[in-house]
């Protein structure tokens, strides 16, 4: 059965009915849905649709510390991602100017300010905080066979998982889709974590790890590089989801009354698995969302974001396009996790994520290895945002 098909037999079928048999399966279509902290964060699959968002109109002046932001490092990062607003009609004559401006703090400075408005993002309760979390390209030791030590293995997509695009049935479920399987003639969805632990999936191996957290860890990451005997490095990057909500691993510890919601951290996680090696399964489980990967081309820079750009570590931030549309500049307010001062400066809206949602919430890109991680693991911030939006454009809807 073809998915022309498919999509053909669910217009005989009601909206109820469809949820019903599929509510576990539907989900919308990201490119890297589960790019968040391990750190206990709403469930955006099962929450209601989001409020409008709210931008609250200020000078550059009430920008905290925006005059001692050397600017730099920030216009660049979101200007390599102008190769992807060439149709943009909002983006784009912004970026065809923005090419001839010198890389000197006064003259970035001077283009923003005579070009852009910026916009503080408001929540629904009208406050201007919300959740900065971290996230970051992890390297962890691997094969590229199954060995004695790498035995966890590291799929691409599954040969015999459909993906149906529900908006070509039911247009108001725009951006969703359901990811199944044909059991003979039924369409049924996608095993969750544990059957695919369990009997495995029709999928290639691209790589063997050495721990399952480590797995949980680059799916909850979205991208990562596997280090081979040969001190050899293999780049993967997300490829598809089985369609499954995501749930953090995190909040499952503290629903068992095994953490506290404020020890949750990559880092307090692996500890537990590592205390608790028979129940490592349990906590994993608890996550019905298995992400499958792709390999990448061998590269220093970045890995790859939703707009399709290298990210840039300290300067590319994953955020809602409800509210701040992908390839946007933004500016961010916030503290570091390591108490080192705080976090003020231009930046670039790379990327998203599944549990991304929200007005005021943003993943901050650290880069990669464990350094990074460190700082992604342990982030969890109170922090404003601010959209730099062209004065001669209506605002997102």
């Amino acid at each position: 059965m073809t998915q022309r098909n498919i999509a053909s037999t669910l217009k005989h079928i009601t909206l109820a009915s469809l949820l019903a048999g599929f509510f576990t399966a539907c989900g919308t279509a990201p490119s890297a849905p589960n790019k968040t902290t391990a750190a206990v964060t709403p469930n955006s699959e099962t929450n209601p649709a989001p409020a409008a968002p709210k931008y609250i109109a200020n000078t550059w002046q009430q920008l905290p510390l925006w005059g001692q932001d050397e600017l730099i490092k920030g216009f660049q990062t979101w200007r390599n991602g102008c190769v992807k607003l060439q149709k943009n009609p909002v983006w784009a004559p912004i970026c065809q100017e923005a090419a001839s401006v010198p890389a000197n703090t006064a003259a970035i400075r001077n283009f923003l300010q005579t070009r852009l408005t910026p916009y503080q993002l408001q929540n629904p309760d009208n406050s201007t905080t919300g959740l900065i979390t971290g996230y970051y390209e992890p390297v962890y030791a691997g094969s590229l066979s199954k060995t004695n030590t790498s035995t966890q293995p590291v799929y691409g997509p599954p040969s015999d998982m459909i993906t149906v695009a529900l908006d070509s049935v039911y247009p108001e479920l725009k951006g969703k889709r359901l990811r199944g399987k044909l059991v003979g003639n039924k369409l049924v969805p996608f095993p969750d974590r544990a059957e695919i632990v369990k009997n495995g999936v029709n999928a290639p191996v691209l790589a063997w790890l050495n721990d399952p957290m480590d797995v949980q860890f680059l799916q909850i990451q979205g991208s990562g590089r596997v280090k081979l005997a040969n001190s050899q490095e293999i780049r993967l990057g997300y490829a598809d989801q089985n369609g499954r909500p995501y749930k953090p691993v995190g909040r499952w510890l503290v629903e068992q009354g095994l953490m506290p919601a404020s020890d949750v951290s990559m880092q307090s996680i692996r500890a537990w698995a590592q205390a608790n090696p028979k129940r490592v399964d349990e906590l994993l489980n608890s996550n019905p969302s298995y992400v499958f990967f792709q390999k990448l081309p061998p590269s220093k820079d970045g890995p790859i974001g939703s707009l399709g750009v290298p990210l840039t570590a300290a300067y590319s931030i994953a955020i809602d396009p409800n509210t701040v549309p992908l390839g946007s500049m933004a500016f961010i307010a916030t503290t570091r996790p390591d108490n080192d001062g705080g976090i003020h400066r231009l930046v670039a809206a790379q990327d998203t994520g599944g549990a991304i949602r929200g007005s005021v919430r943003a993943d901050f890109f650290w880069g990669t290895g464990d350094a990074a991680g460190e700082l992604a693991g342990k982030m969890k911030q109170t922090g404003s945002l601010w959209l730099l939006w062209p004065k001669d454009q209506p605002l997102p809807k």
